[in-house]
């Protein structure tokens, strides 16, 4: 992905059934492996737990390590290494951090921790997530007496199921599955859950709508649990038939005793809608499904991209953005070896991606120079003057780095023409549920959008606003074609001083969906929100944008 998107979080558990045959630190290893296989999801925080199973009084009843520092998880999976191994370890918890908010800093890094004076009331929590209605259950919260020192959705999620599980009977059983009911009732938005008390309870829970990824293995030394299906495999040498889905809206309750079980915790038929950004880019290509849907992608595009080109095969060259379009450029080579025939497509490595750039030039000239070269470029395959370069990117979302750096790089070629194509359809609306593209004003769909409707653009926006609709937008959307607004987006990307033509080229979502079945969650494409929560933070955006605040919409 050519802009710098937050994204998802990682979650990663794994609760021992039975001390390990041989000695050594097997739930230790297997945690750092469980961290290590997903890094690619958080790389602004770390953090890992291991609670032991029956402290005697007076010994601490779990060891944590956190870091919010340049290298966060080599921190932490150095911690676990140097920590000291107690015989009695039987839950191991951890997580990696995205700052969608961009605070960093160890007070928001996960587990976070509700200590109690009973073992069964303390409780350790970690998550993939975020929820629309974070200020109401701060205030209710702060109306059931208590005095919340944080407002941060992971602080309040933490407190509202350590207070139920304060109040949930004895004869509840078992207590953790109460308190999940009762603290998850109300919360709007979407989640991926691991947690565990202080006696041994260990627990994994996901959002009613399927919305955050969530996967377990069942083994015979010990249950996993991870927010993506490689992981294990790796950390546990299995096959993906073996790592199953947690169920939306259930959780895997395992007992002290190393029973687990799962239990429907929403208690209400939600219509399933997994994010289909994990398909397009969150998730890593070496799971078995991910892998065939992004090259399923990738060949959707074929017959836009040479119609877009309009030009001769021998005259077309085919790159893609590194490194995340790889493999939906690999299906996009099959689809036209099997599809051109008389003449071999052209393809190659154009743009190569360079170590980040850090300067204290403080000249914006200079700056500004610096960053166009981030990317690097290949030399010497693109004929001057002649060729069409089609370059492919896993999804075009603010466009900053496109048209400040990408363009201006592959500009330097002397291609004829730039054809960028996009494998994700363009993102409209802004989400809620963990990316970070809350502002509608960042969104280079939405700002061709006001391009489109012209001098009049705030007066519609606002008849629209004003029309209480759900989605006030997909009716101006609608009112121009697809053409008609991927020209308008390539006129926003094109820098002043471009040379070659640029052209783009997005996915449908219909051809989405016939790529990546399983994964309906479309709403930043198509407006269409899992929860009521979505369309509030779609009207909160409209109206920051009309009221030119630049503050996020949750």
């Amino acid at each position: 992905m050519s802009d710098e998107l937050k994204h998802e979080c990682a979650v990663a558990m794994a609760i021992l059934s039975k001390p390990p045959s041989a000695g050594g630190d097997f739930g230790g290893t297997k945690l750092s492996l469980l961290l290590e296989k997903q890094h690619n999801r958080g790389q602004d925080g770390a953090g890992a737990a291991i609670l032991r199973a029956d402290p005697e009084p007076g010994d601490e009843p779990y060891w944590i390590a956190k870091s919010a520092s340049p290298t966060p998880l080599a921190d932490v999976l150095g911690a676990i290494g140097r920590r000291t191994v107690c015989g009695n370890e039987r839950i191991f918890l951890g997580h990696l951090r995205y700052a969608t908010f961009g605070k960093n800093d160890t007070a928001f890094c996960h587990p976070f921790v509700h200590e109690a004076e009973e073992l069964g009331r303390t409780l350790l929590l970690a998550g993939n997530f975020n929820l629309t209605n974070a200020a109401e259950l701060f205030e209710e919260h702060r109306r059931s007496g208590a005095f919340p020192t944080s407002r941060s959705d992971g602080y309040l999620v933490c407190e509202t199921i350590a207070r139920e599980l304060a109040h949930a009977d004895g004869a509840e059983t078992p207590p953790t599955v109460a308190a999940l009911k009762r603290a998850l009732e109300h919360a709007d938005g979407a989640w991926m859950l691991c947690g565990a008390t202080a006696d041994g309870w260990a627990f994994a829970a996901r959002d009613p709508h399927g919305i955050r990824t969530g996967w377990y293995f069942a083994g015979e030394n010990a249950i996993a649990i991870a927010s993506e299906r490689p992981a294990i495999q790796a950390a546990f040498d299995t096959g993906p038939e073996e790592v199953k889905e947690l169920p939306p809206g259930h959780a895997l309750v395992v007992s002290p005793e190393g029973e687990a079980k799962i239990f429907d915790i929403s208690g209400k038929r939600a219509e399933i809608r997994p994010c289909s950004f994990e398909r397009i880019y969150f998730s890593r290509a070496n799971d078995a499904d991910i892998h065939q849907e992004r090259k399923a992608l990738g060949a959707a595009l074929v017959p836009k991209i040479l119609e877009t080109a309009d030009a001769p095969m021998e005259d077309i060259f085919f790159s893609y953005i590194p490194n995340s379009a790889r493999i939906a450029f690999h299906g996009l080579l099959e689809k036209l070896f099997a599809t051109v025939a008389g003449t071999v497509p052209r393809f190659g490595e154009i743009a190569v991606k360079d170590a980040k750039f850090r300067t204290f030039i403080a000249d914006a000239a200079a700056r500004r120079e610096f960053y166009k070269h981030v990317y690097d470029v290949t030399y010497g395959l693109v004929r001057p003057g002649r060729d069409t370069l089609v370059v492919l990117d896993d999804s075009i979302v603010r466009g900053n780095t496109m048209k400040n750096a990408i363009l201006p790089m592959l500009d330097r070629l002397g291609p004829k023409r730039i054809v960028i194509a996009s494998s994700a359809p363009p993102v409209r609306y802004p989400d809620c549920y963990g990316i970070d593209m809350s502002t509608l004003g960042e969104l280079v769909a939405f700002r061709a959008l006001a391009g489109l409707l012209g001098d009049g653009a705030g007066d519609e926006l606002r008849r629209s606003a004003a029309s209480g609709e759900a989605n006030p937008l997909a009716r101006l959307y609608a009112s121009f074609s697809e053409e008609e607004h991927c020209a308008e987006i390539a006129r926003l990307l094109t820098p002043p001083e471009m040379k070659a033509e640029v052209k783009v080229v997005y996915q449908t979502v219909n051809a989405l969906h016939a790529a990546c079945p399983g994964s309906s969650g479309d709403w930043y494409f198509t407006g269409e929100y899992p929860t009521p929560g979505g369309y509030g933070v779609l009207a909160k955006a409209l109206t920051n944008y009309l009221e030119h605040k630049s503050e996020r919409s949750y």
